[in-house]
């Protein structure tokens, strides 16, 4: 019986990992790699608007496919009522941590530590103390396209808790050598805070890790997800026909691998943080492939509008709260479904020329929303009816702006499930997202006790079973 520590590096592509290890430049996944059972995981829905990590990751930590357990917004998770992989091995007394995993629903106890993700920010973080962190980066996170400053009674309390709670040295030099190379370079470097974001979620961890000394823990992050939906084209702009010039190429163009290196460097402080009887478990949940649809455009363009309480005084929308989700989406949340009906109907008529200017969603009582104009637009982007009781005339980029980043990848089913046994297999056959949950289940000792109810997939532990302990191995 051994403990599991699962990290969940969002989206990472089997396809890059590969190169990148073959020319020296990711030394601990490579390590990794080499005393792993190596397999592909499969998403468990074929249909591509279902692949979306909000879902799958569901799937994962629920053992549920998408046709059962329905989950298809990001927030939705923490509504529904699925035992999830955290509850099941908490009701069975084992010690849990999760880390910021993607739409699950809050925890707490005596033996529990719990940070939601970003978008999830409703629900409370566990112990309370937490808190503080969790609004913080949450709010970074959603605000991020705008540049949002926080406020000195933000930025304290902040820094205290840090201080207390983990801040390495090595952390405080990395945002220190960040901040100075912004003003030093004449080129655009912000996009490498996400590296610090994580660095400081980490440091946060392994603070909480060394005090729980979890049965189980997961550790989710999204930056590198982030760098190759915006930068696939900077990375290999042969890939697409109308390419980045070369002053974005310059900029831009090792994003995707600093991603990646910054990652690796994760995986040598996990290999030294966790206890010899620990086995990790490297996930992705999918992956990214280039997203060549959007020809013209060189990818998908997104617009977030300027001033949302504005926007919805304009329309006469009331909603109970407002939630910045995913890049340009909100989500506004009513009290009954009669109010939300309306409010998608006056939606409806917001049009960009004979184009509806938001897609808009209803569940439950809720609206899901977000401009669906995906083209570039030039000029004032064009002139916006259907605004009632208005006069004057509005435009598209009096309403919206551009989020900096093309969208130059799009996701792909294939992932990487990496189970580190110190014995090293590369299993050719793919393996289901559902087969995870059974599989940390049966290295934990508690499979007979949950019975077969409580999964879908395979157990894959015996294709790999060994008397052996994991070998830690990794590259300072």
């Amino acid at each position: 019986m051994s403990k599991v520590l699962l990290l969940e590096f969002n989206e990472i592509c089997p396809t890059l990992l590969n190169r990148w290890m073959r020319e020296g430049k990711l030394p601990n996944f490579s390590a990794l790699y080499n005393s792993s059972q190596v397999f592909t995981s499969m998403a468990d829905v074929s249909d591509p608007d279902y692949l979306e990590p909000w879902i799958q990751w569901y799937s994962i930590h629920t053992g549920l496919p998408y046709d059962e357990h329905k989950v298809f917004y990001l927030t939705d998770g923490p509504k529904a009522d699925h035992p999830d992989i955290w509850r099941r091995l908490s009701g069975l007394g084992k010690s849990v941590m999760n880390c910021s995993s993607m739409n699950a629903r809050a925890l707490a106890g005596a033996d529990v530590f719990y940070l939601p993700d970003p978008w999830c920010s409703n629900e409370p973080a566990w112990p309370g103390e937490v808190e503080v962190f969790k609004t913080v980066m949450a709010k970074l996170v959603q605000e991020s396209t705008r540049g949002v400053a926080l406020g000195i009674g933000e930025w304290l309390p902040f820094l205290t808790f840090l201080l207390r709670h983990g801040l390495a040295a090595d952390t405080v030099r990395a945002i220190l050598a960040q901040l100075g190379s912004e003003r030093l370079s004449q080129s655009d470097l912000k996009w490498r805070r996400v590296a610090l974001a994580d660095r400081l979620q980490f440091d946060l961890f392994r603070h909480y890790y060394r005090k729980l000394h979890p049965d189980f823990a997961t550790f989710f992050i999204n930056s590198t997800a982030h760098l190759q939906h915006a930068y696939w084209r900077h990375m290999d702009p042969d890939a697409f026909p109308l390419k980045p010039d070369e002053s974005e190429i310059e900029s831009y163009g090792d994003a995707v691998l600093f991603g990646y290196r910054s990652m690796d460097a994760l995986i040598r402080r996990f290999c030294a943080m966790a206890e010899p009887d620990t086995t990790i478990i490297l996930c992705s949940a999918l992956s990214q492939q280039p997203f060549l649809k959007r020809e013209v455009s060189g990818g998908q363009h997104f617009y977030r509008l300027r001033d949302m309480p504005r926007f919805l005084q304009m329309l006469d929308i009331a909603p109970q709260l407002v939630e910045p989700v995913m890049t340009h989406e909100y989500r506004l949340r009513f009290a009954d479904r009669d109010t939300a009906e309306r409010t998608l109907s006056v939606l409806g008529r917001v049009k960009l020329g004979d184009e509806r200017l938001f897609g808009a969603r209803l569940s439950g009582t809720d609206i899901h929303l977000g401009c669906q104009i995906f083209d570039r637009r030039d000029g004032d982007g064009g002139e916006i009816t259907g605004m009632p009781g208005r006069n004057d005339t509005l435009y598209f980029f009096d309403l919206l702006y551009a989020i900096d980043a093309v969208k130059s990848a799009r996701h792909h089913p294939e992932g990487v499930l990496w189970v580190h046994t110190g014995e090293h297999a590369v299993h050719t056959s793919p393996v289901s997202i559902l087969d995870i949950a059974p599989t940390i289940y049966d290295l934990l000792g508690v499979r007979d006790a949950l019975g077969d109810d409580a999964v879908r997939g395979v157990n894959l532990v015996p294709r790999f079973r060994s008397t052996g302990l994991p070998e830690r191995r990794y590259v300072a």
